[in-house]
Formats: structure tokens, C-alpha cells, sequence
């Protein structure tokens, strides 16, 4: 991230009421969050076919067959 856009930010902070700097961490936290679950969400993706390996096997499908 660029210092300029930091800067600014940090310069719009200064002018902004309390309420709306509510509004605007709330905001923040929202896509930090959204970027942590997309991010989890890649890695179990790309780890499904090597998991599948393990998984798809025929010990695995009597293992789990009483369920």
C-alpha cells in the first residue's frame, strides 16, 4: 500500500466526526474478515485433492461406514 494512501486517510480522519469513523472501522473490519475467509476458503480448496487421496479409499469407505 502506497504511504500517500495512509496519508490521506489519516488526513480524512482528522476531519471526520466519531460517529462516521464508526461507520468507517466497522467497514474495515468487514473486509479484513472477508479477505480472511476467502483466503481460507483457497487453501481448503487446494488441499482437497491431496486430502482426497487418503480420503477416497476403500479402508476410509468401511471406516466410516456405520455412520
Amino acid at each position: 500500500m502506497s504511504i500517500n494512501i495512509k496519508e490521506k486517510l489519516l488526513d480524512e480522519i482528522d476531519k471526520t466526526s466519531d460517529s462516521t469513523l464508526k461507520e468507517v472501522l466497522d467497514f474495515l473490519l468487514f473486509v479484513k474478515t472477508r479477505e480472511i475467509q476467502q483466503e481460507q476458503l483457497e487453501t481448503s480448496l487446494l488441499s482437497e485433492p491431496l486430502l482426497a487421496e487418503d480420503w477416497l479409499t476403500p479402508a476410509e469407505d468401511e471406516a466410516w461406514q456405520h455412520l
